[in-house]
């Protein structure tokens, strides 16, 4: 049942959620303040349990949860065998119940994959969309919430950008990096809970905010998100995610050797840039919008918002080979904008491992 938020002023709503109550960059600042939540209707709710749960979610993504603590928030990626993203998921574990919290337009293919993946393993997969929801905002906001779970432990998840985890790898070499003061949770609550929540908006006892104003956040931060910034062709590499969702020496899963002969051996064939927009004409581009170096179509916009410090920004994954010390062009259907670049993934990003040189082989002298 889709949450009722029409008593709360200003509130626009659509199927996927509360997108905004008014005042997107006021939203963003009280955001960051911790002085509003925002119910994420784009985010669900997917539950492991059983004995087996983390060991097996480690042997089919990439990364280490076998030893995951309760209560410490991570990240992995499925992959294809060929490497490239096919789903994402942020993990935490409460001791019982191992919790997926992952994009709505990703949800239902990753339940019903991992089920045809448990073969005789002590697991069990539900979706569990329809009757818990997730809230966001700062740590300090959330924790008021009530739990939810098996334990009563509450469920938490601490987004962990854009700190290098153990075994990651950050191709981002600016310092400090944008996303460095990011302080964000995502908690799961019950349906009846959040419709209180949404009761106490609407009584004016609490500050709600939109998906616009967390997702102005997310792009100012360089954050990936699968349901944005992915597409079919996707490597971990080309993102950043190495930071946070890909352990680079822990056992095999599917799609491991291209991650490890990238990173050691090679450079991703594309990469993430940040994109200061020009404004002066109110333009925003469109997830999909060509990116243009001079005359050449070197990507495409992936994400893009208004933030309420930097302005009209955008994520864009353009080819390796893209020039990095020239602005950008992103054609809209408006008409061209004026772009400047930051690298997030840099052009020799890879390649980490010194691969030594064989001596040459002289012919052997002749025997007399």
């Amino acid at each position: 049942m889709a949450t009722d938020y029409s008593g709360v002023a200003g509130a626009v709503a659509d199927e996927r959620g509360l997108r905004h109550v008014g005042g997107p960059l006021a939203e963003q600042r009280a955001l960051v303040a911790g002085r509003a939540v925002a119910p994420l209707g784009d985010r669900r709710v997917l539950t492991v349990s059983g004995e087996d749960r983390l060991s097996w979610l480690d042997s089919l993504s990439s990364q280490s949860l076998t030893h995951l603590a309760p209560g410490v928030g991570t990240e992995t990626l499925i992959l294809d065998p060929q490497g490239r993203v096919e789903h994402a998921a942020s993990v935490v574990d409460d001791g019982e119940t191992a919790w997926l919290l992952v994009d709505d337009s990703d949800a239902a293919a990753l339940a019903t994959w991992l089920t045809k993946m448990r073969f005789r393993l002590r697991v069990e997969v539900r979706d569990r969309s329809d009757d818990l929801a997730i809230v966001g905002g700062t740590a300090a906001a959330v924790a008021a919430l009530a739990a939810v779970g098996p334990t009563g432990t509450p469920v938490r998840w601490r987004d962990p950008w854009p700190d290098v985890s153990p075994g990651g790898w950050g191709y981002a070499a600016v310092e400090p990096h944008p996303g460095a003061d990011r302080d964000w949770t995502e908690a799961v609550v019950t349906l009846a809970e959040l419709d209180e929540i949404v009761a106490s908006a609407a009584r004016g006892e609490i500050a709600l905010a939109g998906r616009d104003a967390v997702d102005a956040l997310r792009v100012a931060a360089w954050r990936p998100r699968v349901s944005a910034d992915a597409d079919e062709r996707a490597l971990p590499h080309e993102l950043d995610w190495m930071r946070t969702a890909v352990h680079l020496s822990k056992g095999c899963y599917r799609g491991q050797e291209t991650v490890a002969k990238v990173h050691n051996l090679g450079h991703p064939p594309r990469r993430l840039v940040a994109l200061q927009l020009d404004g002066s004409d109110s333009v925003l581009p469109a997830p999909g919008d060509i990116v243009r170096a001079g005359e050449n179509e070197v990507g495409a916009i992936t994400s893009v918002a208004l933030h309420y410090e930097d302005g009209p920004i955008a994520l864009a994954i353009v080819k390796r080979s893209a020039p990095t010390d020239v602005d950008l062009v992103v054609e809209t259907s408006d008409g061209p904008v004026s772009a400047a670049q930051e690298v997030v993934v840099p052009r020799d990003a890879g390649a980490t491992a010194s691969v030594p040189r064989l001596p040459r082989l002289g012919r052997r002298a002749a025997s007399s």
